[in-house]
C-alpha cells in the first residue's frame, strides 16, 4: 500500500509513530505537508499538484489536519475523495468534528448524552440561558478550541456573563455547558478505529485545574470501557462520519456524556498510557479498507431506476410489531433490509426470522415508491412545559 499523511509536523509524535507503524508492516510511506499542495480542477479530471510538481499515485491517505487549517486541509481531502483515493477521514467528518457547535447539534439528534449545552449571540439571552443548563458553574468553550484552550470554568453567574461578553467583543462564538459536577475533573477518551474501541484512558485533572486534558498537566490511566461506553464512541465517530477518532466523555451519572470527538486524535498519551500499539491499529485498518473497501450506499441513492435506501421507523403500535422480518411481508415488495437499528445496537445484515420491536429502524434497500408509503409523516416533537418567570423589564 502507498500511503500518504497529510501533516505539517513531520516530526510530531503521533505522525511520526504512524509512519513508522506503515513502515514496519512495509507500506511505501510518505508524510505531506498539507499546505503544500495545489488543487486543479477541470472537467472529469480532478487532480492535485505537490510542491509544483504533479503528485504520484496513492491508495489512501490518513489526514492530521490541525484547527489552524481546517478550511484548505478539507479541501485537499475532498480533492483526494474525488480522486478516489481512500481517506482514512472524509473532509465530512473533519468539518462536522472540528464545530464543537456543528457536532453536538448532530449528537443530539442521534440521541447521544451530551451535558445540557446553549449557544446565544444577544446579550439579553445569556442570563436565562444560564439558568436552563441548570445555572452556575458553568463551561464556557470556545467553539473551535483545542486540547483544552478556550475552556473556562464560570463559578457565578456574573463571571459567566462578564467572561462571555469579553469573548463576544473579540469576535469568537462560545457555547454555555453545564458543568457536570459528578466527573470530578476527569474523563475518558476512546481511541476509536473502524468500528471498534482499540484503546481508552481515563484523565484526571491536577491541583486546581478542571480541564484534565494531558496537555493541561492531567494524568492519564488505562481502563476497559463497558459496552455502553464503547457502543456510544463508536456510534459518535460513525454518526459524525469519522472512521479515526478520539472520543472524549464525561462519566455522568446517566451514563456517557460526550464532550467532543476529535478527528485527529494525538496517540503520545494514550499509548504511553496503554502501552498498546494504536497507530499499527490505524494502519492496518487502512490497508484492510484499501484491499476490500466498504460501499456507501447513502452516497448511491439511486443505484437503478426507481430504487434507492431508505428508513423505515417500527413505532409502537405498528403492524411489523411481533413480526419477523421474512413475514414482515417487506420482501415481496421488492425491499431488503440492510440494517437494523435497535436503541445503541447497530445489527447488520440481520437474520429473516428476527422479530421486529417497537423503535426499531430497518436501513433499507429497494423500491422507492413502496418505501415512500411505509414512512410516517414527521411530526413534531413535543416541547417541555413553559415555566413561567417573573418579568423583570422596567416599562420606559
Amino acid at each position: 500500500m502507498k500511503l500518504g499523511i497529510l501533516s505539517c509536523s513531520p516530526n510530531a509524535y503521533s505522525t511520526r509513530r504512524l509512519k513508522e507503524a506503515a513502515e514496519q508492516r512495509n507500506h511505501h510511506v510518505k508524510v505531506l505537508n498539507t499546505l503544500k499542495f495545489a488543487i486543479d480542477l477541470e472537467r472529469g479530471t480532478p487532480d492535485l499538484y505537490y510542491r509544483q510538481k504533479q503528485l504520484s499515485n496513492y491508495d489512501a491517505v490518513l489526514p492530521r489536519i490541525g484547527a489552524s487549517i481546517t478550511y484548505y486541509g478539507t479541501a485537499v481531502v475532498r480533492q483526494f475523495q474525488e480522486m478516489d483515493v481512500f481517506c482514512a477521514n472524509t473532509a465530512h467528518g473533519i468539518t462536522n468534528s472540528r464545530d464543537k457547535l456543528r457536532s453536538l447539534q448532530i449528537l443530539s439528534r442521534h440521541h447521544i448524552g451530551i451535558p445540557r449545552t446553549t449557544f446565544v449571540r444577544d446579550k439579553k439571552d445569556v442570563l436565562p440561558s444560564i439558568a436552563r443548563v441548570g445555572g452556575a458553574p458553568v463551561i464556557i468553550k470556545l467553539i473551535e478550541g483545542t486540547q483544552g484552550i478556550g475552556v473556562l470554568l464560570a463559578e457565578s453567574d456574573k463571571q459567566a456573563e462578564s467572561i462571555i461578553e469579553l469573548l463576544q467583543s473579540q469576535k469568537q462564538n462560545v457555547l454555555i455547558q453545564k458543568f457536570v459536577a459528578e466527573s470530578k475533573g476527569r474523563d475518558v477518551r476512546a481511541f476509536v478505529v473502524g468500528d471498534q474501541v482499540v484503546a481508552a484512558m481515563r484523565r484526571v485533572a491536577q491541583g486546581q485545574e478542571f480541564r484534565s486534558n494531558v496537555h493541561r498537566g492531567g494524568i492519564a490511566e488505562p481502563i476497559e470501557l463497558d459496552e455502553q461506553y464503547r457502543e456510544t464512541a463508536v456510534r459518535c465517530a460513525q454518526i459524525l462520519g469519522l472512521q479515526v477518532a478520539g472520543v472524549d466523555m464525561l462519566e455522568g451519572k446517566d451514563g456517557p456524556q460526550v464532550m467532543e470527538v476529535n478527528s485527529s486524535p494525538g496517540l503520545e498519551g494514550i499509548e504511553n498510557c496503554t502501552e498498546l500499539d494504536i497507530a499499527g491499529a490505524v494502519i492496518d485498518y487502512i490497508a484492510a479498507q484499501v484491499d476490500f473497501p466498504e460501499i456507501d450506499v447513502r452516497q448511491r441513492l439511486t443505484v437503478s431506476w426507481g430504487y434507492g435506501v431508505g428508513e423505515i421507523y417500527v413505532p409502537e403500535g405498528s403492524g411489523f410489531v411481533g413480526q419477523s422480518i421474512i413475514d414482515s411481508g417487506l420482501e415481496n415488495k421488492d425491499i431488503n433490509v440492510l440494517t437494523l437499528y435497535r436503541g445503541a445496537k447497530v445489527i447488520p445484515n440481520p437474520r429473516r426470522d428476527r422479530v421486529l420491536e417497537p423503535g426499531d429502524k430497518l436501513l433499507c434497500f429497494g423500491k422507492l415508491e413502496s418505501m415512500r408509503g411505509m414512512i410516517p409523516a414527521r411530526t413534531r416533537r413535543k416541547r417541555r412545559p413553559v415555566v413561567q418567570e417573573l418579568d423583570t423589564q422596567v416599562n420606559d
